[in-house]
């Protein structure tokens, strides 16, 4: 048989291609093309962490739009401009998590961190997010459970969404809210949850339940 060795050349090119496309493709870590992945049941992100540290050691400011869309379909924006430091997951929890701009915990910290600012949706809401976007970034259900629960129990909250300001006379004054602090962190209540959601893959109904029953 009589090869054509344009086309062998053509081919080999083509498979050449192919390869490297693939090895690039894999620079990202994995972590990043899962998220990427759609359609996918804990939503997806537009956009990535490109931030500056700022002197002080410890804030960030957002670069650019960092976008992520929940299972449900809701939009959560971290704008640029925005300013974050990760208080929005106590620092008590930083040993058990990780710090919160490492790895696969950053991109929902950094959401998480600006939809603790606003405060214009529910903490409940909030915190179901955050354990989507873990999810949605490769954090295992264990992981992700655990921080879900110790983020409910032991996390500061607001009792409603920001009011807008009224008008009081001439000024426009923002109307006053309570915000329930965060409270010290049981290490081995965290444990003994972690073993639980191991052992018995409850749903997030059920962590909420263990949660609040036990409570503050």
């Amino acid at each position: 048989m009589v090869v054509n060795s344009k086309f062998v050349r053509s081919l080999g090119s083509l498979i050449m291609i192919t390869v490297l496309s693939g090895c690039a493709s894999n620079q990202k870590p994995a972590w990043v093309r899962f998220a990427e992945k759609q359609p996918n049941k804990w939503g997806h992100y537009s956009g990535y962490v490109e931030a500056r540290w700022e002197n002080d050691g410890r804030t960030m400011t957002l670069l650019s739009e960092l976008r992520y869309t929940d299972p449900q379909g809701v939009a959560w924006i971290a704008p640029a401009g925005s300013v974050v430091d990760g208080a929005s997951i106590p620092r008590s929890l930083w040993s058990i998590m990780g710090g919160p701009f490492e790895g696969k915990y950053r991109n929902a910290s950094v959401l998480h961190d600006v939809a603790y600012e606003q405060r214009n949706r529910p903490w409940e809401v909030c915190d179901r997010m955050f354990y989507n976007a873990m999810r949605c970034s490769g954090v295992s259900a264990v992981e992700a459970g655990t921080m879900y629960y110790a983020l409910r129990k032991f996390g500061h909250h607001w009792k409603a969404p920001k009011a807008e300001p009224v008008k009081v006379g001439d000024e426009m004054v923002a109307r006053a809210e309570e915000v329930r602090p965060a409270i010290a962190v049981n290490r081995g209540d965290i444990n003994a949850t972690r073993d639980w959601i191991r052992n018995s893959d409850p749903s997030l109904q059920q962590i909420e339940r263990r949660a609040d029953a036990e409570g503050r």
